[in-house]
């Protein structure tokens, strides 16, 4: 029987077990030039025996930025700084993959070349406020984007997937999640296009193809996952019948025979009504492959899930965050270190890389 402590394979990706690190935006980077901190290699390092790493979202371009501190992946100082990252988590026998991301409209003049306006397949305001100048922004009213601006934005996914490469990863997960730009296009309530990228299901989705394809010039398939959220209102995203859009969406991506697809289930602390429940069912089994589940999961949940075949694997977040030794607390059934949640987003080491491992104590 498969649990969670199983080693196995996602595409290649040899996994040691099913106990994942799920993609967690910490704001420590260098705000001018998008570079990981030197913490980053302690941070990742630390949490090498977890069965595989996503890391944090990771920005494709300067447009594609959104919050402060968040690292990206298309400068050399940024590919030489992330290969410190992957060469210290393989060298404690970890895997770790790229999640690649531009967040589309959930941005601000203030982070834009030039102070242009943030980048959407429609120019609808989100009602969000973003962070910087130590306050809360609205975020800035967002340009329609070009049939150029889109070829030039997924010619950048494909330069990030070659540097991620170039970096050491071991994979790339594409974000499509969380009322990001690849979701934005996705989903009806933010593209409202009536060119060859918006409209029909086929339409919206070609964005994603393009990007994966783009991926797909540097990486094997097998080596490559898509996060998704189909039921989730981040970031002010929601379609008009998610079931639909999202069965469309998934079994178009099973014919990339892709490593993984990598599901938000829901938020920590967020209720989840039945309807949702029961998309999430149906959806899970339209897709055909290796199945990562996230979404407010403990120790119990995902063994359940796992065990019952469910799922493949589980991403762990805050737990992650506050027990960077998780997969030995599972095994021995160890208390928890309590995540501060004041250091959730940027800061120094403390709330970072000081959390205690069990032999600390």
């Amino acid at each position: 029987m498969t649990d969670l402590f199983s080693a196995g394979n996602t595409g290649n990706i040899e996994l040691r077990n099913r106990i994942f690190m799920a993609p967690l935006t910490r704001s420590r980077a260098h705000d001018e030039t998008d570079v990981p901190s030197d913490m980053a290699v302690t941070y990742y390092e630390q949490r090498a025996s977890s069965g595989l790493i996503i890391s944090e979202a990771t920005q494709i371009n300067k447009q594609g930025k959104g919050y402060i501190k968040t690292p990206g992946i298309y400068s050399k100082d940024q590919v030489d700084k992330w290969r410190e990252i992957t060469d210290a988590v393989h060298a404690k026998g970890g895997k770790i993959v790229l999640q690649l991301w531009h967040v589309g409209r959930i941005s601000h003049t203030h982070f834009q070349p030039d102070g242009d306006a943030p980048l959407a397949p429609s120019a609808i305001k989100p009602d969000v406020d973003v962070f910087f100048d130590d306050k809360k922004q609205p975020a800035s009213e967002p340009r329609a984007m070009t049939t150029e601006d889109i070829a030039q934005t997924v010619e950048d996914y494909g330069k990030a997937a070659k540097n991620a490469y170039d970096a050491g990863f071991d994979g790339i997960e594409i974000h499509s999640a969380n009322g990001y730009l690849l979701d934005q296009f996705l989903r009806d309530s933010t593209n409202k296009r009536d060119d060859e990228y918006g409209g029909s299901l086929e339409n919206r989705m070609r964005i994603l193809n393009e990007v994966v394809d783009a991926v797909l010039e540097t990486w094997d398939s097998s080596r490559v996952g898509v996060r998704l959220s189909p039921t989730g209102n981040f970031n002010d995203i929601g379609d008009s019948d998610p079931l639909k859009t999202f069965t469309y969406i998934i079994d178009s991506l099973n014919r990339y025979n892709l490593a993984y697809l990598h599901m938000v289930e829901r938020f920590p602390g967020m209720p989840t009504d039945n309807k949702d429940l029961k998309i999430q069912e149906t959806l899970r089994d339209v897709w055909n492959g290796f199945y990562i589940a996230n979404g407010d999961y403990d120790y119990l949940t995902a063994k359940t899930a796992v065990e019952s075949g469910y799922a493949d694997a589980i991403t762990f977040g805050r737990l992650y965050i506050a027990n960077p030794d998780l997969v030995e607390r599972f095994e021995v059934g160890a208390t928890f270190n309590e995540p501060d949640q004041d250091t959730f987003y940027g800061g120094d080491k403390e709330g970072y890389i000081d959390y205690p491992f069990m032999d600390d104590k």
